[in-house]
């Protein structure tokens, strides 16, 4: 039955993570699609505005052209009737001259003077007549210029563009801002035309507006849009990225909550049992009791009485250290007696599997200050792994050397080892080492956590260098006197 409940509840976060999933990636779809529709009215609204700015353009430059064509009109009416006047004095000049000739050589020299004086009046004509035409587009460039920026400004359209106007009678561009950009007018410009009354007479030429940054004016209006939408898909992937990695934990925490449970369960049970038993025995009145036998069973009892206080007093440590309420009562102490004391403890244990605790110490300045009890408790609980996590004859080696202003304690074994995989979390609260089939390392996974809590408690650092199959060498590093 718990393990159809764990299955479900695998599947039902599998799913709950699945569904999130499809509907985040919804919600970024349909983001995409507002924000592209969005771009599209914008461009749309910039068509419109580029229009109406310009059917202002046109209606303007109609008008100044129209009033530019009545004024020349009246210039080339004056000057036709000047000439005109011209024409009448060169022609009663011409008579008169006619009637005072005597002679054929006179007649000449006044006919060659008399055509001389038709060919000026006839180039003065055509330059007082056409003085105008050809010259008027050169000076409608600013003109235009002017128009077009102040009617886009209006609109708000504020970015470059460029000009031209196009004779559709030569297929030629007779007028350009800047020419810098002859290919685009030509084929990605806006298309106005001009009433045919103005810069080529006959034809209706086109005013074609180009512009470079186009897109990129587009884009920067909507750039809020864009960023909002931006920071909510980073909100969204961040949130559900941080969900998913709460409920991996949880699930993990879960596990290790049960197995912690489990373990606790057996750990207490077998010490219960024995003093039951142990009170049983002595209660019973079918058993003969000597002294000895007294004694025996009493000595049974302490012993499994001080087994549960010691790990009852662990988990209260542990507890104390999470809600940082453990408090260190510090003062001198010598680490090498120290480590004297917790090998002292754990050497009858390793000689009941054959094995040694080896000292070695190294170090000239063993004096810092610390927590003698919590000190020694934390070489008591790597000397107990190094026991209890070891297949073969126990061989622990605790050394200890100087370095720079640091103490440093190394305890090596020649136990399982640790993977790479799990030497990052084994100081990680209810973690335990998976052993596969063997069951026979018993424990809270509440010591190494502890550990590291105290040695950074004193300032210090912890570190593991291990290897499966051929034991670990944990180093403490403490700052000294």
């Amino acid at each position: 039955m718990k393990l159809y409940f764990c299955v479900m509840n695998k599947w039902a976060i599998s799913i709950i993570v699945a569904l999130v999933t499809l509907s985040t990636i919804g919600l970024m779809i349909i983001q995409v699609y507002w924000i592209r529709d969005a771009v599209k009215v914008k461009q749309a609204v910039f068509f419109r505005d580029v229009d109406e700015a310009m059917s202002h353009v046109i209606f303007e430059l109609d008008r100044i052209r129209f009033e530019e064509r009545i004024i020349q009109q009246r210039k080339n009416f004056l000057r036709q009737r000047d000439l005109q006047k011209m024409q009448d004095s060169l022609n009663r000049a011409i008579f008169m001259g006619l009637q005072n000739i005597i002679s054929t050589g006179e007649l000449d020299i006044f006919i060659k003077k008399t055509n001389q004086a038709s060919e000026a009046l006839k180039q003065l004509s055509v330059r007082l007549l056409g003085s105008d035409v050809g010259s008027s587009l050169v000076g409608k460039r600013e003109l235009i210029d002017s128009l077009i920026q102040l009617e886009l400004k209006k609109k708000k359209i504020n970015t470059k563009f460029e000009f031209g106007v196009l004779s559709p009678a030569t297929n030629s561009m007779i007028l350009q801002k800047t020419g810098e950009y002859p290919e685009e007018l030509l084929n990605e410009s806006f298309v106005f035309d001009l009433s045919p009354l103005g810069f080529a007479y006959g034809y209706s030429n086109k005013l074609l507006l180009y512009f470079p940054n186009e897109k990129r004016f587009i884009v920067r209006q909507l750039w809020k849009l864009l960023i909002v939408s931006v920071f909510l898909f980073l909100v969204i992937i961040l949130s559900f990225s941080i969900s998913i990695y709460i409920i991996n934990k949880q699930k993990r925490l879960s596990v290790m909550k049960n197995d912690f449970i489990n373990n606790m369960t057996h750990e207490f049970k077998t010490p219960i049992s024995t003093i039951a038993l142990a009170c049983e025995a002595l209660k019973d009145k079918d058993v003969q009791k000597s002294e000895t036998i007294y004694n025996n069973y009493i000595g049974v009892i302490s012993e499994e009485n001080g087994r549960l206080g010691i790990m009852a007093e662990q988990i209260l440590q542990t507890a104390l250290i999470d809600k940082g309420q453990l408090k260190l009562k510090m003062e001198p102490v010598d680490m090498h007696a120290i480590i004297e004391q917790a090998v002292k403890s754990k050497k009858m244990s390793a000689e009941e599997k054959g094995g040694k605790i080896e000292i070695q110490f190294k170090a000239t300045r063993p004096q810092l200050t610390g927590d003698p009890t919590h000190l020694t408790n934390v070489i008591v609980n790597l000397l107990d792994n190094a026991l209890k996590y070891n297949l073969n004859i126990p061989q622990i080696v605790v050394n200890t050397i100087n370095s720079s202003n640091s103490f440093l304690v190394r305890i090596q074994d020649n136990g399982i080892g640790i993977s790479k995989s799990n030497q990052k979390k084994i100081f990680d609260k209810l973690y335990r080492v998976p052993t596969g089939n063997l069951h026979d390392f018993k424990g809270f996974g509440l010591g190494l956590s502890y550990v590291v809590a105290t040695v950074e408690l004193h300032n210090g650092t912890i570190s593991v260098d291990s290897e499966l199959g051929k034991g670990s060498t944990f180093t403490i590093q403490l700052p000294i006197i």
